[in-house]
């Protein structure tokens, strides 16, 4: 598999299983740089094994991953990862400040302590997010939106240039996605790219540049216009989807 420089990540012929069952067939993707991406499916359509699988946290049965034209595993400092809320223990006694500094053990040497320049990327990260007003409290007291961008800070402290996001939007209150739909924007306008995984199909349009819609295999990648159209959506949710006509109606108009 060749890259020609401009694709931030390349997925051919993924195959991931668990237990012998298959939870992706055949993934080939080429995704460019600096596009805020959304990744859609019906619940257990492989999306969150999509994403662990192009950071190598699953092996394939078959395919391969490129990030900036590498293998994935020799380019893990190339990609920064922000989890599932639940995958998180909020009571471990950690503040803020100290989360977003995760980000940085990448290029902190285990026996050295963090340098001025690390704190200062930390706190750089949680301003980009409008967390640095929380920079001491325990992870644990803060709202579940302020935990979700407590991570995109640490993310961003990483320095990565692709960041994965699993969710983000997942139980936050109408204002705190905004909120958090603008941290992803001002970070694409940086010149990162993104790949989200999103749920919301009434709002997919308004937020991603480009949308996958897999499940188990890939149906379609492009931008939403495209990708958001009855006929598909209706094969991969096997028509218990309400469609959102008079969306995807407003979107084949701007198109």
């Amino acid at each position: 598999m060749n890259t020609d420089g401009r694709h931030a990540i390349e997925v051919e012929h993924l195959t991931v299983s668990y237990h012998s069952k298959p939870a992706l067939l055949d993934i080939s993707v080429k995704i460019e740089k600096d596009l805020l991406v959304g990744v859609i499916g019906p619940n257990g359509a492989g999306k969150s094994t999509f994403i662990k699988a192009i950071l190598g946290f699953v092996k394939p049965d078959i395919g391969n991953v490129l990030i900036n034209g590498k293998n994935a595993q020799k380019a893990k400092g190339e990609v920064a990862y922000v989890p599932q809320r639940g995958a998180v223990d909020w009571d471990f006694p950690i503040t803020v400040e100290e989360v977003a500094l995760m980000g940085r053990y990448q290029k902190i040497p285990w026996y050295t302590n963090p340098k001025k320049r690390d704190h200062d990327a930390a706190l750089e990260a949680l301003e980009m997010v409008r967390m640095q007003d929380f920079a001491n409290r325990q992870i644990g007291e803060l709202s579940g939106g302020q935990q979700q961008r407590v991570f995109m800070a640490r993310a961003l402290a990483q320095g990565s240039k692709i960041l994965l996001l699993d969710e983000p939007f997942a139980g936050v209150d109408a204002a705190t996605e905004r909120a958090i739909l603008d941290v992803l924007e001002r970070a694409k306008q940086s010149g990162k790219t993104l790949v989200v995984v999103h749920h919301d199909l009434s709002t997919a349009a308004e937020y991603f540049d480009q949308l996958i819609l897999i499940k188990q295999r890939m149906f379609a990648y492009g931008p939403p216009h495209t990708v958001l159209n009855e006929e598909l959506l209706s094969q991969v949710y096997e028509g218990r989807l309400r469609i959102f006509s008079d969306l995807l109606k407003k979107e084949g108009e701007k198109a």
